[in-house]
């Protein structure tokens, strides 16, 4: 591993949010002034090969990417202000278990990403 994937992955482990690749740089290059975005964009699509961060496509926007996960979560996306938000509910697992034995399935993968805006109805309490 060498020295600028080091700092990549750090960078990566410190995020409390997704950023895209060019937010990645920008973090790292505040560490390092010399590492290029050449190298940032080469190492998040070897850990991504190496199924260490894993890549999200909010809506239109770049790409996001979180380190891969101990545990499945879901993410509500605020599509005013782009802001992630895992959660994880074992209500909804166990929705989708029930529907896939109900179906004859095994769940093998899936991806829950609601796209939602701010209540209104706080702001009129």
């Amino acid at each position: 591993m060498t020295e600028p994937r080091r700092l990549v992955a750090r960078v990566l482990q410190t995020s409390d949010d997704h950023p895209d690749v060019m937010e990645i740089h920008r973090r790292a290059k505040g560490i390092d002034p010399n590492i290029s975005a050449a190298t940032v964009y080469r190492s998040v699509k070897l850990f991504e090969d190496l199924k260490l961060v894993v890549r999200h496509r909010f809506g239109d926007g770049p790409a996001r990417y979180e380190l891969a996960p101990l545990l499945p979560h879901d993410h509500l996306i605020d599509v005013e202000t782009g802001q992630v938000i895992e959660f994880r509910d074992p209500r909804i697992d166990a929705i989708q278990a029930r529907l896939a034995e109900e179906l004859g399935y095994d769940i093998v993968s899936y991806r829950l990403e609601i796209f939602a805006l701010p209540s209104r109805r706080s702001a009129l309490v």
